[in-house]
């Protein structure tokens, strides 16, 4: 699985003109599952963003965790991380999981977060999104879990 994670001291995902998720300081996380992927990718994926150590402490270094600093999750799929640019100018996103799959592994993630971790907004799979951002820091991590 790919992540991209953001520090966000806000964000939020609107559809159609609505927000649907939302969310103060935390973190904002692209999900983009591939292909043969499945639950374990998810996990590890999961155990990494809850512990991720990319909030201040006292003396400002990196030290502290989202459940750490009891900050959100907002989770958005986004397949096309997934995008093979080697071949010319148009991406591929061959890598990504077949949509199903894709969702299957994204409400996945998305159950497992909301069972671990207080505070989980969400966009919405396939949607077309408008995603807002204020970047803390700012901080933006990729991962990918194998």
């Amino acid at each position: 699985m790919l992540a991209v994670v953001q520090r966000v001291s806000e964000a939020r995902v609107v559809v159609a003109g609505r927000t649907i998720g939302e969310i103060g300081q935390g973190l904002l996380v692209l999900v983009c599952a591939e292909r043969g992927d499945g639950q374990a990718q998810a996990d590890k994926l999961l155990a990494k963003l809850l512990k991720l150590r990319i909030f201040g402490d006292e003396a400002g270094k990196m030290n502290r965790s989202v459940q750490d600093v009891q900050g959100g999750l907002l989770l958005v799929s986004q397949f096309t991380l997934a995008a093979d640019t080697s071949g010319g100018n148009r991406p591929s996103f061959t890598n990504a999981a077949p949509p199903e799959e894709g969702k299957r592994l994204y409400d996945y993630v998305v159950a497992q977060a909301r069972a671990a971790h207080p505070v989980v907004q969400t966009g919405e799979f396939a949607a077309d999104m408008r995603v807002e951002l204020v970047n803390d820091g700012p901080v933006t991590i990729p991962i990918t879990v194998r």
